[in-house]
């Protein structure tokens, strides 16, 4: 739904992963960041470490941990954003955060 490439668009991403790769899309609005959230920090300029801990305790709010089927982690699994590294992205703040919980999420960043 963003602005960003059209073939990263939900629709476009799982008919290309699917023929591509042969691989399944699940879009999962539970690990995503509020529009607040992302305002604070983008629009307003706000601090990494104030996104960081806002985001974290918003995960923690919603029990991802308890949420979220542990066997979509079993095999190979992407998460994708829009940032360029995993230094400022969500995506890192959701596997280190399961990581915590579960304890057998290896990230690798791309």
């Amino acid at each position: 739904m963003s602005q960003l490439a059209g073939f990263s668009k939900k629709d476009d991403l799982a008919y290309f992963l699917d023929v591509i790769c042969h691989a399944e899309y699940l879009h999962e609005p539970l690990l995503a960041p509020t529009q607040e959230l992302l305002d604070a920090y983008k629009k307003r300029k706000g601090s990494w470490d104030d996104y960081e801990r806002a985001f974290l305790a918003l995960m923690a709010e919603r029990k991802i941990e308890e949420r979220l089927d542990q066997r979509l982690f079993a095999g190979p699994t992407v998460l994708l954003c829009s940032e360029a590294t995993a230094e400022h992205c969500h995506r890192r703040l959701v596997l280190d955060y399961l990581n915590e919980k579960w304890g057998n999420i290896t990230r690798i960043d791309l």
